[in-house]
């Protein structure tokens, strides 16, 4: 349809209106909002399939991205409220469809897809993602081995993370009370769909929180747990929180999560895997009958292995004493020797007394009275010549004369003047008794001079005779 103006008519420096036309100019705000009611009408419900790029979560909760493929590109936006209820972390490079309208951006002249609802374009991507996530993780270091605790042989108190009405929990608690009776606390959680994953992630945090000794009793071991499903109703569990509520948890970890052929990250930053949630109870907890008898067994290998060296020694004690010589067999020989002694020391007693008898008749038949009085008498002569010879040595027997005896106080003779002076105290022994007296402090007198008498000349000498 042609317009107004015409390829003859020449363009004028001022824009006029042609005759008969009847379209005004329009605005661009006026352009701009014609349109976005044109693209609004015609697109107000799309379904688009793309890869993520560009994506990045403002500050307001607002998601902001591009979708692409290998020919064109259209940008999006998702508002918070939708945002905040995604099942999983848009990253660049996923593959989803998204659901929404078109709208154009009069501020840019461009169009864009506002985002209702965003899903992962088929199990394939949702793999492609799970490996991505994973291979991050990885990276990080959240499923080294290192980082793995061993669990405790017997837990006072199991914590479990589950849906608090699925018959997974019935399951553990049951198979707890058949095996070993423990404190049970569950954290009801969401364990699929929207909310399940910061559920979890809290739960798991909430239980390495809780202090030792306090209100609610602090778990030594947490099991998280649900029952099978697809990839998608198992993918809470692949959240990043998730993974690394688990993986910073302070107590061990057993992931039960699905049955044996499902595989989650969670299964990777847990200290242990089980196959199932039954059989995270039966790793959780031994058998206490088992248990019992170990212990039992135990006990008794204890008690042998303490009576064994008793035992033993007895027996080499038992072995030695049989190769000893009899008691009997080796006293005999000092018996007799003693029994042979005492006869020899009999008879050497009786042969002395005959020896000593017979001397002694010999001796004696050669003595007589006459000659023992001689003898006797001399003796009493030496006896009376001693005694005379006592009583002219005796000290104080010239005390009778009129003289005195002096000693010191412990009876000690004092024959010289000096020594009298330096005792304290001097005993003067008279023949009528004692008299104990302080020597005074009279000078000694002088000593008569008398003149040397002149030596003696020696007699002459002898003449030798030979």
């Amino acid at each position: 349809m042609p317009g107004p103006y015409y390829e003859d008519e020449e363009a004028g420096l001022v824009a006029k209106d042609a005759a008969g036309d009847n379209a005004a100019a329009l605005s661009v705000s006026e352009i701009s909002a014609a349109l976005k009611r044109v693209v609004e009408d015609r697109f107000g419900f799309v379904r688009i399939r793309g890869e993520l790029s560009g994506v990045k979560r403002a500050a307001s909760g607002h998601l902001y991205l591009s979708l692409k493929d290998e020919n064109a590109r259209i940008d999006g936006i998702m508002w918070r409220g939708n945002a905040g209820r995604l099942g999983f972390n848009p990253e660049d490079g996923i593959e989803v469809i998204v659901t929404g309208k078109l709208t154009t951006y009069p501020g840019r002249s461009n169009y864009q897809v506002v985002i209702d609802r965003m899903e992962i374009a088929g199990e394939g991507a949702l793999l492609a993602l799970l490996a991505k996530t994973k291979a991050r993780l990885e990276a990080e270091g959240l499923f080294d081995p290192a980082r793995k605790r061993r669990l405790p042989s017997l837990p006072r108190v199991i914590g479990v993370v589950t849906s608090p009405t699925g018959a997974v929990i019935r399951d553990i608690l049951h198979r707890l009370a058949d095996r070993f009776p423990v404190h049970v606390l569950v954290w009801p959680v969401l364990v699929q769909g929207q909310g399940a994953a910061e559920q979890i992630a809290a739960a798991v945090r909430g239980f390495g929180a809780l202090e030792s000794g306090g209100a609610v009793p602090r778990p030594d071991l947490v099991i998280v747990a649900r029952g099978g499903g697809s990839i998608e109703d198992l993918w809470c569990f692949n959240e990043e929180v998730v993974v690394r509520a688990v993986a910073d948890c302070s107590i061990p970890v057993i992931s039960a999560v699905g049955h044996e052929t499902d595989t989650t990250l969670v299964d990777f930053a847990s200290d242990l895997r089980a196959p199932t949630p039954t059989a995270a109870a039966e790793i959780a907890v031994p058998v206490r009958e088992e248990l019992a008898q170990q212990l039992a067994e135990l006990g008794l290998r204890n008690r042998r292995a303490a009576n064994r060296p008793l035992q033993l020694g007895r027996e080499r004690l038992q072995t030695r004493a049989e190769r000893l010589p009899k008691p009997q067999a080796l006293f005999s020989p000092h018996a007799q020797r003693l029994d042979q002694a005492a006869d020899r020391l009999r008879r050497g007693l009786v042969d002395r007394t005959h020896l000593a008898r017979g001397s002694f008749e010999r001796v004696g038949s050669r003595l007589s009275l006459p000659l023992l009085s001689a003898r006797l008498d001399r003796a009493q002569e030496r006896l009376a010549g001693l005694a005379r010879l006592h009583a002219s040595l005796n000290p104080d027997a010239v005390l009778q004369r009129g003289y005195v005896r002096v000693t010191t106080g412990d009876g000690a003779t004092l024959t010289s003047r000096v020594a009298a002076a330096s005792e304290s105290t001097l005993v003067l022994h008279f023949r009528d008794g004692e008299l104990a007296v302080a020597p005074g402090d009279v000078p000694p007198p002088a000593a008569p001079s008398r003149s040397r008498p002149a030596p003696k000349t020696p007699p002459p000498e002898q003449g030798k005779l030979l």
